[in-house]
């Protein structure tokens, strides 16, 4: 169970794993905030109940910057408080929707000014949590948000109404996209091996493994080996060019499909026939 969406994380200096450049946080408590943060003096009460619950923080707002990202960033370096800065997803009113989004995946509250709420006077209690956060320069992965099943079911069957309601294709594709984010979860797949360096070298494989299905997912896929044009021949074969040239042509293309599933077979000393 868990949501992902586009954003990176804010500083470098978050990174907790160099080699492949993501921070790794667990155990997470998820400051969600729709406004941009600068004051340290407005983040450090809540910072400072963080570190003594001994768990890491997430900060997920508009923006994140000066003064209360230099906060961030120095108390990562001296190991005081294992934490991250990303901004919320989405722009104006649908970043507040994918912000209580959020909220209700990790049971959290977003803070917001209009609802009378100052950063300063947040308690821990309003914070959201998960079970494990995944950031990369350009991905946020929450896993295992803490939110109450019955609230989540519940803002699902809401974006599905608005999506039923609205007459508006680009607001139906971004309902779409909400649900599917809420809706589908992510999945975690655990690689062991004997040794450190076989353990990267499956977990490059997975990877590759990975990517190549996302692909596949989003553009399709068709057979290798050639076998995919050798499938076309019969639809070519049955063109009729409009004179004489075009029927070359036409000719030429349908001969030519064979040839790469020929050519493999003959590099591969298989059988062809005709």
């Amino acid at each position: 169970e868990g949501m992902q969406f586009d954003r990176g994380y804010l500083s470098p200096y978050f990174i907790t794993n160099p080699d492949k450049m993501e921070v790794n946080l667990e155990d997470v408590h998820i400051l969600l905030h729709d406004k941009k943060i600068s004051n340290m003096k407005d983040l450090l009460p809540l910072l400072e109940k963080v570190a003594n619950t001994g768990n890491s923080f997430l900060l997920i707002g508009e923006d994140v910057e000066g003064e209360a990202l230099a906060t961030l960033v120095v108390n990562k370096i001296r190991g005081t408080l294992k934490c991250a800065a990303v901004k919320a997803p989405g722009f104006g009113d649908r970043r507040k929707a994918m912000l209580e989004d959020i909220a209700t995946l990790t049971g959290g509250m977003v803070i917001a000014e209009e609802r009378g709420m100052k950063l300063e006077n947040v308690d821990i209690s309003r914070l959201g949590r998960a079970k494990r956060i995944k950031i990369d320069s350009e991905n946020t992965t929450i896993i295992e948000g803490q939110g109450d099943p019955k609230e989540i079911e519940a803002r699902i069957a809401q974006i599905k109404l608005q999506k039923e309601e609205t007459d508006s294709d680009y607001d139906r594709e971004k309902l779409e996209e909400r649900l599917a984010k809420i809706a589908g979860g992510v999945a975690v797949i655990n690689v062991g091996a004997a040794t450190e360096a076989e353990m990267k070298t499956n977990k490059a494989r997975i990877e590759d493994a990975v990517a190549a299905t996302r692909a596949a997912v989003e553009e399709g896929i068709v057979a290798g080996g050639g076998v995919a044009l050798v499938r076309t021949y019969a639809a070519v074969d049955k063109l009729k060019g409009q004179n004489h040239d075009e029927q070359i042509g036409i000719n030429i293309v349908r001969d030519s499909l064979k040839e790469p599933l020929r050519k493999i077979a003959e590099n591969t000393e298989g059988r062809i026939q005709a």
